[in-house]
């Protein structure tokens, strides 16, 4: 459904800006902190519009950049992304200060906000490319994210069934084409966005409400 929507506003759109030409490594951004005490947190739950606009408002995320991590093309772009045929993951990488947000409050809005039992789908948009995932980026983020993962599905916390998320070590990180960043916030009335990602986030402001930025 995501895809099909995409497909003809890049058509329509004559003026799309660049993609980030240079791809961030693993290196970079393999849980070190990015300026200060800041750290990195990467996320996958399906359309990384949703998953941008849920963590933006959450309270001690400083930054968040959408994009590609877990396939074995280099620099893909969104339409190669579409094919699911590149092992790519939509996903957020999440700069957070840890002073305001823990990593395991990064974790309970992650799980609270998608549906982690679907292998390759949420909702109509279904592909390798959607895939529920987490990507590490040292031992202890591994740790938090699968003993949490554990205690989820021994509690059968989820209807639908156990989470089927996968924990994957980082990846090298391909930033997305500019026009897919922020994208909540500046297309709001675009149809995706209203049916879709604006229910996610009164989800997550119905659930975390006291964790929000304040507006």
């Amino acid at each position: 459904m995501r895809s099909l929507i995409m497909m003809a506003v890049l058509v329509a759109t004559t003026a799309v800006a660049a993609r980030a030409d240079e791809p961030q490594s693993s290196t970079e951004t393999a849980g070190q902190p990015a300026t200060g005490e800041l750290k990195i947190a990467t996320f996958g739950a399906g359309c990384f519009w949703c998953v941008e606009a849920v963590f933006q408002r959450l309270e001690g995320v400083e930054k968040i950049v959408s994009g590609y991590m877990g396939g074995k093309v280099p620099n893909p772009t969104y339409k190669m992304i579409c094919t699911g045929r590149t092992g790519h993951a939509e996903v957020c990488q999440i700069t957070y200060d840890p002073a305001k947000v823990s990593f395991d409050t990064l974790l309970e809005v992650f799980w609270k906000t998608h549906d982690p039992t679907t292998r390759n789908r949420q909702g109509n948009d279904v592909g390798t490319q959607y895939r529920s995932v987490i990507f590490y980026h040292n031992d202890e983020q591994k740790e938090l994210a699968t003993n949490y993962k554990h205690k989820l599905n021994k509690a059968n916390a989820f209807p639908g069934g156990p989470a089927v998320t996968e924990i994957s070590e980082a990846e090298i990180f391909y930033p997305a084409e500019d026009y897919h960043q922020n994208y909540f916030n500046k297309n709001p009335g675009q149809g995706y966005c209203q049916f879709v990602v604006a229910p996610k986030v009164k989800k997550f402001q119905a659930i975390f409400g006291d964790k929000a930025k304040k507006e």
